[in-house]
């Protein structure tokens, strides 16, 4: 069973899919630890409730990014981590950092990148007129938001969506598809290469897994 180690900044709807499909011995692996850059979010609740050892690691006691991710580092490695997990984690990563965990790092993205990377995407794609929208799951690299993907959902955008309906709308299809490919990566089917994805040895699509 391979050790993930989950990151969050709030309210850990993505980290509690992963509990729950780890408890339901659908992922080959289980959640060792939960650690927040921000003290006090409900993800923390959600890591006790499953009897998941929880840490605040608060940014705001450190001057320099690069001393938070140091710090970061030691908290996350004492747990021998296989997969580290950006569940929500709100923190622009050091590139010593990213590279640390190279091929092992996954963030899932409200947006189908390339498209609005950054924040206020649902926005974003509203006001762009689009007529779908949803959520990416990728590998971590230094480019912000720009790893490589592994799977898109699509969901579409109605003429009269507010940012918060649309939301709603992208998060449900997050709890289906980050479990599922943590649980690719932990079955061992799942690999970076050369900044390529590799699913059951076959490189993917630009746009990842069904990209259809």
């Amino acid at each position: 069973m391979k050790s993930i180690v989950v990151l969050i900044s709030g309210n850990g709807s993505n980290l509690q899919a992963i509990i729950d499909q780890c408890q339901a011995k659908n992922i080959a692996g289980n959640v060792t630890a939960v650690i927040s850059n921000k003290p006090d979010v409900y993800g923390l609740q959600r890591a006790a409730d499953a009897g998941i050892p929880a840490h605040v690691l608060n940014n705001r006691d450190y001057a320099e990014r690069a001393d938070y991710d140091s710090a970061l580092m030691q908290c996350i490695d004492q747990y021998q981590p296989d997969l580290v997990v950006l569940a929500g984690f709100m923190r622009i990563l050091t590139a010593d950092f990213v590279q640390h965990y190279h091929g092992k790092m996954l963030n899932i993205h409200p947006s189908l990148l390339p498209k609005y990377k950054g924040l206020h995407t649902h926005q974003r794609a509203i006001d762009a007129g689009d007529s779908e929208h949803g959520a990416s799951v990728h590998f971590v690299t230094p480019d912000l938001d720009g790893g490589p993907i592994i799977i898109q959902s699509r969901v579409p955008i109605f003429a009269d969506d507010q940012a918060e309906d649309l939301a709603e709308r992208v998060q449900q299809q997050e709890r289906s598809i980050y479990p599922l490919v943590v649980n690719w990566f932990c079955a061992g089917r799942l690999v970076m290469q050369n900044e390529n994805v590799l699913m059951d040895g076959i490189q993917l699509d630009a746009k990842g897994y069904a990209a259809d």
